[in-house]
């Protein structure tokens, strides 16, 4: 179908996987709603809302630049109004926005639980909820959340329980409103990596073995962009994996997405 001239909001834009959809999309020529916290330069990470928008453009897209905290509901409607009213409506939203702490139960502190509650869960429903009512004027839209398939083992909760109800909080949504609006043609899809991806949450919260043993943000994006691009009638309800996406799109050759080409890659969480 292309993107062309679609417009996508994308939450968590200024960096990382949220960076790469947004830079992916733009080559079709898509226009970009760039949203997240970072409107001035970060100390020790890279980008911003303004610096992605200036990369949007370069590569052939319209951008918008809005910092937005997710987890304002009233910032989030204002954003979403202001996105359809530049640029006409919004064709798809992609929730990226996620906040990340992997500890157990006793080492998590209750602010630190309340941020992945509100950022993950709270923030993919209010989102989600602000769009929905554009989408259902957009000729194919899609949600698309960045969490992974609800796995129900143990050893994804032992370790790390509150990080996992926030994530499969985010999977919550796509599971049920993927059923709410089915009939509206609106696709509500989850991706999630086969492997750890080489952004600024895997270097801070893992080993550097893990990094290097990881997959560059590519990957993510171009199977985004494929996703973007199915019938949002016929593709709706899914756990999409990044690796798996990509082979139905004839894609066979990934060394060109590893970090460290030859080292085995080290699989995501929540994946067996």
């Amino acid at each position: 179908m292309g993107l062309k001239g679609k417009t996508i909001f994308i939450t968590g834009a200024s960096r990382g996987i949220g960076r790469e959809i947004a830079l992916r999309c733009a080559r079709d020529g898509a226009n970009i709603v760039v949203t997240g916290k970072s409107a001035e330069p970060h100390p020790k990470l890279p980008g911003t809302i303004h610096s992605v928008a200036q990369e949007i453009e370069a590569a052939g897209g319209g951008a918008l630049a809005l910092q937005l905290d997710v987890r304002d509901a009233d910032a989030v409607a204002a954003a979403v109004k202001r996105a359809a009213e530049t640029f006409g409506g919004i064709d798809a939203l992609v929730n990226n926005a996620s906040a990340i702490s992997i500890a157990g139960t006793l080492a998590t502190p209750v602010k630190r639980l309340d941020l992945m509650l509100a950022v993950n869960l709270r923030g993919t429903f209010v989102c989600s909820q602000a769009c929905i009512p554009h989408l259902k004027k957009a000729s194919n839209p899609h949600i698309l959340t960045l969490s992974p398939p609800l796995n129900l083992h143990p050893r994804w909760f032992k370790d790390h329980v509150a990080y996992t109800m926030a994530k499969y909080g985010m999977s919550l949504c796509t599971l049920g409103m993927a059923e709410e609006f089915r009939a509206d043609g609106i696709a509500v899809n989850s991706l999630w990596p086969r492997t750890t991806i080489a952004t600024a949450a895997i270097e801070m919260n893992f080993p550097e073995a893990i990094l290097k043993a990881s997959r560059k943000p590519a990957i993510v994006a171009d199977a985004a962009h494929a996703i973007l691009n199915r019938d949002s009638r016929k593709a709706t309800g899914n756990f999409y994996i990044d690796e798996t996406v990509l082979r139905e799109e004839g894609v066979t050759d990934f060394d060109h997405y590893a970090v460290s080409p030859g080292t085995p890659q080290y699989t995501d969480l929540f994946l067996d």
